[in-house]
């Protein structure tokens, strides 16, 4: 399905090391191909180190310290993966606030596989029903969430799912998302 997300605007939130590289680049691409500009934020500026599993792969600029992104600035949000990547953010106070005030402003935010480690920390599951990688169904719980084993779960303006095989019914949903269907 084709979307128009002209004039919007998509932060990627990531750690500078441990992104699942294919869980930031097909939603990137998803994004940026229906006309969004999307940006990579995080904690530091410089690089984002991306990995293939445990494989290190490629770098990308990072556009935007955490410090300084503010949630008026972005039309949606992106929480890509990896194991190591969304620890490291549910550890860096101004990403989890990022993540609590985009989900409190009720702006689109997706998040794939470990991600949801970060909307844990940032306290935003009350009632709320997600996906993720099947290890955090008892974080998610203990967060007050409900976890459900499915390929992509819409609560709200909150899109989940579960892995990387998920990406082409995740990208789709952040996309309808993100142009506000």
């Amino acid at each position: 399905m084709a979307y128009d997300l002209s004039g919007k605007t998509i932060a990627f939130l990531v750690a500078n090391e441990g992104i699942e590289q294919v869980e930031l680049t097909e939603p990137w691409e998803a994004v940026t191909g229906a006309g969004a500009t999307a940006k990579l934020v995080a904690p530091e500026l410089g690089t984002a180190q991306a990995f293939n599993h445990l494989d290190k792969a490629d770098t990308f600029e990072v556009d935007v310290a955490v410090v300084d992104a503010k949630v008026e600035d972005f039309d949606g949000l992106v929480l890509p993966g990896g194991v190591a990547n969304p620890d490291a953010l549910r550890l860096d106070a101004d990403a989890v606030r990022f993540v609590r005030d985009f989900v409190a402003a009720g702006k689109p935010t997706g998040a794939i596989c470990h991600a949801p480690w970060v909307l844990v920390e940032a306290d935003v599951l009350d009632d709320r029903t997600i996906t993720s990688w099947p290890s955090l169904k008892t974080d998610v719980s203990n967060a007050g969430g409900k976890w459900v084993d499915e390929e992509v779960v819409v609560d709200q303006a909150l899109v989940t799912s579960r892995n990387p095989g998920d990406l082409p019914a995740f990208n789709d949903k952040i996309c309808q998302m993100f142009e506000g269907r």
